[in-house]
């Protein structure tokens, strides 16, 4: 006979139960007391609201009204100090008033995009509503979210929101909660680092294993808009070297322009005691991150699929934040082996698009050009795959080639990338 129980994990636990009940009540009251112990100090914490979110990819994607109106789809991204509205839709209902225009310049070429700027709006998540808001957006959408993610997302919400509460992200349930700040109590089993708030960013020492096995302190800017692990500055040569084994690629898009760089296995990377071993993280090139490096002392940025590997809590007021290692703390790392970035071309067809090509990678040595559609993933229809089942398929090692059917010109043609991961260890 078997008992399952589902206390603590979330998970079913299978317990041998062919011994008296009697010794079954001393097992689980002891276990149940320790569970309320173990949640009791979480609990004092003044709960305000707490917001689902869903994940695409490693972004949080949260929804929120504006000014009272439609529901508009956000990237919850803390390398950005204000909401900025990138793109809106026929179907999206939003009032607001500008008083200027402004310029933004971020990572890239050099380039600027020009935004309104509207403030005094109140943006609401569930029943939260934060006053006071400034928001920007762009007169040209340069990110094209919902195509990069196959689905509608209208902007990025900002660090502000963040600053007048402790804000949980808890990765595991997929919720951020809003705690009080005047009663919240620093959570049992969490470990606690400083902060440090610039400009209203914030910032977190790490230590760094470089190739010489010299530990290094770092100081990186903590960004959930960041779709990566980490990357770091290559304009000074005080921090991490990078490797000779190493994959040159389009790595982002700044406010300011593309952005390439390469891809490179580091030694080590921790956040105190929790550390990460052989990540893929991120050198730009040093002309893409010039103008927002000569003047700061960063050296350089964790992304949302480090973070993602924790569940955290942020006091942005005491300048502390509290982390804890969740399930994705050892998953595996991995990036685009093929070297071929897509788009979903329209909304309602699952219709994908290659927007680039890296310059010598497997789908380049392919054959794979800008503007190929994909008809075909090793024997699949594509239709059949949403956008990052497809990337995943891009990310996998093969022995064997993966055959792409794709439509050029009117022309159909099968092409064979071969799938040799260049950074495996």
């Amino acid at each position: 006979m078997y008992l399952f129980l589902n206390l603590f994990s979330g998970y079913p636990v299978i317990i041998q139960t062919d011994f008296r009940m009697k010794n079954f009540r001393r097992f689980i009251f002891p276990a149940v007391l320790l569970f309320a112990i173990c949640h009791f100090a979480e609990a004092r914490s003044a709960l305000v609201a707490s917001i689902p979110f869903e994940m695409s990819g490693s972004y949080i994607i949260v929804q929120a009204r504006i000014n009272k109106t439609t529901p508009l789809n956000f990237i919850f991204d803390t390398g950005v100090r204000n909401t900025i509205i990138t793109e809106l839709h026929e179907e999206d209902d939003i009032s607001l008033n500008f008083s200027e225009k402004r310029i933004i310049q971020g990572l890239g070429q050099g380039n600027t995009v020009s935004s309104l700027k509207s403030d005094s709006n109140d943006i609401t998540l569930g029943r939260l509503t934060l006053p006071d808001k400034t928001i920007y957006v762009l007169e040209e959408d340069i990110f094209a979210l919902s195509e990069n993610n196959g689905r509608k997302i209208n902007g990025l919400l900002g660090v502000d929101l963040i600053q007048s509460y402790v804000v949980q992200i808890d990765y595991t349930r997929r919720r951020i909660n809003f705690y009080e700040k005047t009663s919240f109590i620093p959570p049992s089993g969490y470990s606690y680092k400083p902060l440090v708030v610039e400009n209203n960013k914030m910032y977190m020492h790490l230590t760094l294993l470089d190739l010489n096995a010299k530990i290094r302190t770092i100081k990186m800017l903590i960004d959930t808009g960041a779709q990566l692990n980490a990357w770091f500055q290559t304009v000074r040569t005080n921090t991490a070297e990078i490797p000779e084994k190493r994959v040159h690629a389009r790595v982002g898009q700044g406010f300011s322009g593309e952005i390439y760089g390469y891809l490179a296995r580091i030694p080590r990377i921790c956040i105190e005691q929790f550390c990460i071993t052989n990540p893929i993280v991120i050198f730009p090139d040093s002309s893409m991150i010039a103008s927002i490096m000569k003047n700061s002392d960063r050296d350089g940025t964790i992304g949302s699929e480090l973070l993602c590997r924790f569940n955290i809590f942020i006091d942005f007021q005491s300048k502390s934040i509290y982390f804890k290692p969740n399930r994705n703390f050892k998953a595996k790392f991995k990036y685009n082996i093929a070297g071929i970035e897509i788009k979903q071309s329209h909304e309602s067809a699952l219709l994908y698009e290659v927007t680039n090509v890296w310059k010598g990678s497997p789908g380049e040595k392919a054959g794979l050009q800008t503007g190929d559609l994909l008809l075909e993933i090793n024997g699949n229809k594509s239709f059949m795959l949403n956008l990052y089942e497809i990337r995943g398929m891009f990310q996998k090692s093969s022995k064997t080639p993966m055959t792409l059917l794709v439509e050029r010109n009117n022309e159909i043609l099968l092409l064979k990338v071969e799938m040799t991961d260049a950074l495996k260890i």
